[in-house]
Order: structure tokens, then sequence, then C-alpha cells
């Protein structure tokens, strides 16, 4: 009988699945090894298998079904598509989505097959609350020698001497891993400084309005923020120390989500010394540039330094803390943090993202690796650049980083109404709020960048390209804006999604032209 079985190889570099046949598999009976019993099999119901091609097209495969369970009891255990053909929809739906896109958020990254095979693996399984060694349950022999392992990979990825720095690899995600951080070594009420969120900072880092404290780090916490200097587009250091005189914050934040360029870690470490604070750098950003050495280096100035793992780390959706092991102010940061984590705001660590973070972080020491952060750089400076030719106001006049900030208002349009005419165009990236701005739900700006479309393979040409295409969905915007009736951006997305939308072939034609260029690269992972 021909086999169900099919042996599931890397393609070229394209690095996706191409099924070919294999040994036979018994559809009943006993697999032995060397006259060992492995498993056995019974007869049972076959599935397709839906392996998937970036096309999103794959042939089916037919493989068995194995039944769990003892008498009476069993149930079989199917595969997505057959389990639930809703769900499998949806992905299979995404999948395409993404292949086709352009995606340019600057937080979104393509991770690779194997992060994914270590996140979908038995590790989900586990219950591991504690650390290494220190668990609540039995059972974990092999959880504690990965995540030793991962905590390895993570001092070495950041080239970290484990005698001076430690690091927590259970947290959530980077906001977890913020506030972990304030409960370690603050009290309710101190004081911190962050980067404004319309200036470029990160909700975590403690924003609020004149009306409402929106993160709960300020609901929590007494949050002054920094700005940058408007005519600059930089950080305005100098404010930065005379507040900080002023208001005597126990905590200074270096990190931004909107930010082009790099901080001034050295100043930034003598404002803290000068008034008593603990120096924190959220590089969620930029840990894979830092970790390639492509940006300053955050570890020689701060105390503590977070990160997620699935942006430029290209890794899977989690979060890290890195801390010095000696005391800083009277606190030994290992303990109050490792503390803060487990038992003070999570349970059991998700082992499975723990693995595969240890698989991202093992190939953040590769040359393959530093190659593609430079380029993740210079990609964006090239779409910098072609924009600042086509005319285009950026924050900060470049980047350094990994990311360029669009200031739209010149043009007479924002950030709202631009993402949703380049998202029809298959162009994903997000409106973003300027320095100045009065809204965040209908902000002046748009942010770009370049870390997601550099893993699927584009150069400097393309980004180039990009630039383009971007200015083109810009120019439909404009004239849409110009042709509604009404002033109010609900308005506007009514006029635009309407069957009588007069563009529509514009934005269909750009559309197709997105498309053709994005389907000639791969899709890692998928």
């Amino acid at each position: 009988m021909e086999a169900c079985s099919r042996a599931a190889v890397m393609g070229s570099s394209l690095q996706q699945p191409v099924w070919v046949n294999g040994s036979a598999f018994p559809l009943k009976g006993e697999v032995k090894l060397n006259g060992v019993k492995l498993w056995s099999v019974k007869p049972c119901k076959a599935s397709q298998l839906e392996g998937s091609l970036v096309s999103g097209r794959p042939p089916s495969v037919s493989v068995p079904i194995p039944e769990m369970g003892g008498a009476g009891n069993n149930f079989a255990d199917y595969g997505l598509g057959e389990a639930d053909p809703e769900v499998r929809g949806i992905i299979d739906k995404e999948k395409e989505r993404q292949f086709r896109s352009l995606e340019l958020i600057a937080s979104e990254n393509f991770t690779s097959r194997a992060v994914m095979e270590a996140v979908g693996s038995c590790l989900t399984n586990k219950y591991s609350e504690g650390l290494p060694g220190k668990r609540y349950y039995g059972g974990n022999e092999h959880i504690d020698e990965l995540e030793i392992l991962c905590q390895e990979r993570a001092l070495a990825a950041f080239n970290l001497d484990g005698k001076q720095w430690g690091v927590n690899v259970q947290p959530l995600s980077g906001s977890p891993a913020n506030f972990e951080v304030y409960t370690a070594v603050l009290n309710p009420h101190d004081r911190i400084m962050g980067l404004d969120l319309p200036h470029g900072g990160h909700l975590s880092h403690g924003f609020m309005t004149p009306k409402r404290r929106v993160s709960g780090t300020s609901i929590y916490f007494e949050s002054m923020p920094y700005r940058l200097d408007e005519s600059s587009g930089l950080v305005d250091y100098d404010m930065l120390e005379k507040t900080a005189t002023l208001f005597r914050p126990k905590l200074i934040i270096a990190g931004a989500s909107a930010y082009p360029r790099d901080f001034d870690y050295p100043r930034m470490r003598k404002i803290a010394d000068a008034v008593g604070a603990f120096l924190m750098m959220d590089m969620a950003h930029i840990s894979g540039l830092v970790a390639a050495s492509v940006v300053a280096n955050p570890f020689e100035y701060c105390d503590i330094v977070t990160t997620t793992t699935h942006k430029s780390l290209r890794g899977p959706r989690g979060g890290m803390i890195f801390f010095k092991k000696d005391p800083v102010l009277g606190v030994d940061l290992e303990s109050a943090i490792n503390n803060a984590v487990f038992p003070g705001l999570q349970g059991g660590p998700h082992n499975h993202t723990i693995g595969g973070l240890a698989v991202c972080l093992k190939h953040a020491k590769s040359p393959d690796f530093k190659a593609y952060q430079n380029k993740v750089v210079s990609n964006c400076r090239a779409l910098a650049s072609r924009l600042m030719e086509l005319g285009y106001k950026l924050v900060s006049g470049g980047t350094d980083n990994h990311l360029v900030l669009v200031d739209l208002r010149p043009l007479g349009t924002d950030g709202a109404r631009v993402e949703k005419i380049l998202d029809m165009a298959s162009i994903t990236l997000n409106k973003n709020s300027v320095a100045g701005d009065k809204s965040a739900l209908v902000p002046g700006g748009i942010r770009i960048g370049s870390p997601a479309m550099t893993t699927r393979g584009f150069s400097e040409k393309e980004f180039v390209t990009i630039a383009d295409l971007i200015n083109e969905g810009v120019q439909i915007t404009i004239e849409a804006k110009s042709l509604v009736s009404g002033s109010k951006l609900q308005d506007f997305m009514k006029f635009v999604t309407s069957p009588e939308f007069p563009l529509i072939d514009k934005v269909l034609d750009l559309q197709r032209r997105v498309e053709a260029l994005t389907i000639q690269y791969p899709l890692p992972g998928l």
C-alpha cells in the first residue's frame, strides 16, 4: 500500500517544506526499533495534512490519525484542519495576507521555522512555576536545562559577563517585563521619567494625559515625561536634566517605540547619578541591532535593560529582563526582579516561548544575523533618503536604526487616513503620533520599519521602491480627502470603503503592483 508517511525536507533558500515519498508507515500493529517496541498504531481514519507553501496552496497528504485514551474513552487527535476548519481558514487567510503584503510595521518581523517548531512543541504542556532548581512542580529536569540554556545564550548574545549580569527570560512580553522592573525597584507612587508617548515613547513608560492616567504605570507611579526638541526631533537632554533635578525621579527610562535615533546613554547615566535614580533601557525595538553591535550599547551605562524578543531579534513573542548582579542604590536587583516576575506578577512561565527564545538567541550569535542587522539599518536609510527626495518631512531628518517617522501634517493629511488607503493597497504600516499632535486617534504621522521585509530578502533597491509606492498611496489619500464630504475621520473611512469610491481603480492598481513585488520573496517559517 502507498505509504501515508511523508518526510518534510527543507527546500533550498525558500525555507519551505517539500513533500517527498518516505518509508512505509504501518497502518496497524506495533512499531519496533532493534526489537524494542516504541509504540502501537490502531486502524484509524485518514486526515489531510495541511502543510503550507508560501503560496498557501500546497498539495494535501493523507496521514493516519492516532486514537488517544483508554477503553471507552478514546478520542482522535485530529490536525487543525479537521478539528477546526474555521480557525484553520482564518490562519490560512492571515498567511496569505502576510505573503502578499508589504509588512512595514516597525515592531513586527517574520520569525524562523526553527522558532515556530519550538513554540509549537510539547513544551507548552509543562507547568514550571519558579526558577531552575527551585520549582513548585516536579518533572522539570528538562525544563530547567532549557531555561538555563536560554539564560546562557541571552547573556552571550549581548556579550555580557555572567558574573556581572543576570537575566530573567520568563516575562510574557515587553510591557509585563517593564512593570516587573517597576515592581522590583519602586514603591507605589515613586517617581519615574520616560519619553512622552507623542514624542516617540511607549505606553508602559508612564503615559498620561491631563484628563486620564492611560497607562497602568501612571496609575501606580507618579510619571513626568521628557520630550524631544521639536526643532531637531532629538531628545532634549538639557530639559531632561533640568526636569529631573526638580522632579527627583527614582527611575529614568531610556527607550522608545517611535524614535529613529540612538540614545545618549552617557548623558542619561550622568543625569541619573546626579538625582540618585536607577537607569533602565527598554530596548524592545532595537535589541537585535544591539546584539549585532550596529547601534550603541546600553549595557555599558544602564542598571537594568528590558526587551521584547519578537521585533528586530526575530524570536517568539516574549520578554527578557537583564540586571546588574552587584547591588544598585542598595537594592539586590537579581532577587528583587526575580521575585517580581514570580510570584509577584506572573505564574508559570511559557516554556514553549522560552524554547523558541533559546533558538533565536543561538542564531543571534551567527555572522548571518549580524549581516542581517546591518542590512536592516542600510535598508531603512535608503528608504529615508528616498522619502526625503520625494519631499517628505522626517522626524529628526533621518534614521540611525530600523524605523523612520514621517510627519504628514505639511501635506494636509494625517496618519489614520494614509494608513487606511495603504492598507487597502496591501501596504501595512501604522499611524503614529508626532510631537505636537493633539489626537492619538488621528495622529499626524506614520511609522515605517525595515526589519520584516529585510527578513524576506529586500535590499536597498526594493526599499527605494517601497518609498515610491507609499508616496502613491499618500497622493491617493490627499485626493480622496479632497473629494469626501465631511471633515471627520469616520466620514473619510465610510467614503473610501463605499462601492462608489471613485479612486478605487487607483488603489487596486497600486495593490496589484505591490503584490507583484512581494510574491517574488519567500515568507520565512511558513
